[in-house]
């Protein structure tokens, strides 16, 4: 009986946690269906149903009032940044961590070990996370009301607010893609060399981008929050509200990857380490995903919406 020829597996040393050095074989179909899964995504995102559907009605049920009122007090403030960061959590480049970090959880067989795994990737990506959110929290305390972000300019260019969006999603695009096409073995890893000294400075670096979210994110909750702490002029209480915000941010990806590591009982783990080049097929996939449909939602859409070039706008998003 004939043996049905594997594909070779093209490998290297691996350089980083996202660079295992098994790469997919077809990494250029991957990375094609990547990108237009990106494309397609950014056409089809609404952001009326995840920021205010599920974000603003989630905010408000926790809460017990409206999460779009203003907020009167530093006390309340510290709760709504906690609430707003776990209503906030469904975004793209969270789906990224998923991608990125979901193969590293729940690797052991005991309880313990396996709960430590899932949990220490998710610690190391809080100090990324955590550490950008409070340093824009401090700048905006002391800047205040002078940040473009607190800008209410309507126009039909581009205003401050939206300028600084495009600059902020541009970089965490940009970066999403290269991590994607590392993991994919086509460029060198940007990382190796930082992660020869440092082996856990991939996952704190993820933390670093979907920090930056906070930074270009108009999202209605965040704005709310980020008004009332430029309007302090508090350099502490602005840190702390953004690293709250994180943390409620971090709670619910925590979760979800408690419940991925014990509700599959180990078979997703072990579907992943199954094959060869397929832990870096889903670490390059999610991040290409991410990253282009971040450039593509907050680049070219936003310039098609002010009519700076032609791009395609859903029904729902009219």
């Amino acid at each position: 009986m004939t043996q049905t020829a594997q594909a070779p597996v093209v490998t290297a040393p691996q350089s980083s946690l996202f660079v295992t050095g098994n790469f997919p074989h077809r990494r250029w179909l991957l990375l094609g269906l990547s990108l237009i899964a990106g494309l397609v995504l950014s056409y089809l995102w609404s952001a009326d149903l995840v920021d205010d559907q599920i974000g603003v009605n989630s905010a408000d049920t926790v809460l017990g009032h409206s999460p779009t009122a203003p907020i009167s007090s530093i006390a309340s403030g510290i709760v709504f940044a906690f609430v707003s960061g776990m209503a906030g959590s469904f975004t793209a480049c969270n789906i990224a961590a998923f991608g990125a970090v979901g193969p590293l959880v729940g690797q052991h067989q005991t309880r313990r070990a396996k709960f430590m795994s899932t949990i220490r990737p998710l610690g190391w990506v809080s100090v990324g996370l955590i550490t950008v959110s409070a340093i824009y929290g401090v700048i905006v305390g002391l800047v205040g009301t002078r940040m473009p972000q607190f800008s209410n300019v309507k126009g039909t260019g581009i205003t401050p607010r939206t300028a600084q969006s495009m600059i902020a999603f541009g970089v965490v695009g940009l970066a999403m893609v290269v991590l994607g096409l590392a993991s994919a073995g086509v460029i060198k890893d940007p990382l190796g060399a930082v992660s020869r000294r440092f082996p856990n400075s991939p996952l704190v670096i993820m933390g670093a981008l979907i920090g930056g979210f906070l930074v270009g994110r108009p999202y209605p909750l965040f704005h709310n929050l980020f008004r009332h702490a430029a309007s302090t002029h508090d350099p502490f209480y602005g840190a702390l509200a953004f690293a709250l915000q994180s943390v409620g941010n971090i709670v619910v990806m925590a979760l979800l990857f408690i419940l991925l590591s014990y509700g599959t009982g180990g078979r997703l783990q072990m579907w992943m380490a199954g094959k060869p080049g397929r832990i870096a097929s889903v670490t390059a996939g999610a991040f290409v995903v991410a990253g282009a449909f971040t450039l593509a939602y907050w680049e070219l859409r936003v310039l098609g919406r002010l009519g700076y070039m032609w791009f395609p706008t859903a029904p729902w998003n009219n």
